[in-house]
């Protein structure tokens, strides 16, 4: 497996305040996403250990992605899941869901610049982000642990032509 590594800036030269990595013994951050029909989650029987593949649209990012599944809620229709390669949508089954919003991620802050601070919006990148490209969010949870700062942005965006 190869490593990225980490400029402090992204593709188009702007900074970040840190890169979001996995918990320890993780996949990837978690990735918590809402399908633009959320009933797709009931009704394609979605469930932990699926594979789910979309675009997320609603920050404006034109890679497909696919998660594997930690949570499905048929109710709200979350799903919770890590990002793994685009191999596993040639090697796996997967339920194509098309399009979904970007809720969140949680995962743990690294190469600190700014720390995040419960409240505030912040520019990040996710951990081997496809398009190196900072994103926003709204930090609503930060946990000192063991291994590190943990933390939870939602309100996704992609600043793609603008600082963060």
């Amino acid at each position: 497996m190869r490593e990225a590594t980490y400029d402090r800036v992204d593709v188009l030269g702007h900074p970040y305040d840190f890169v979001l990595s996995p918990i320890p013994g993780e996949i990837s951050a978690r990735k918590i996403v809402l399908p633009f029909r959320g009933d797709l989650v009931e009704k394609m029987g979605i469930l932990a250990g699926d594979y789910v593949m979309g675009r997320p649209m609603g920050a404006g990012c034109p890679i497909p992605h696919v998660l594997q599944v930690i949570e499905a809620d048929p109710v709200t229709g979350l799903i919770s899941g890590w990002v793994v390669g685009p191999k596993v949508a040639r090697e796996k089954a997967v339920k194509d869901v098309k399009a979904y919003h970007m809720i969140g991620f949680d995962g743990i802050a690294e190469h600190i610049v700014k720390e995040p601070q419960v409240g505030t919006r912040v520019s990040f990148l996710p951990g081997c982000c496809m398009m190196n490209l900072n994103h926003t969010g709204l930090v609503n949870m930060a946990l000192q642990k063991s291994y590190g700062l943990q933390i939870r942005v939602e309100d996704i965006h992609i600043l793609a032509g603008q600082n963060g």
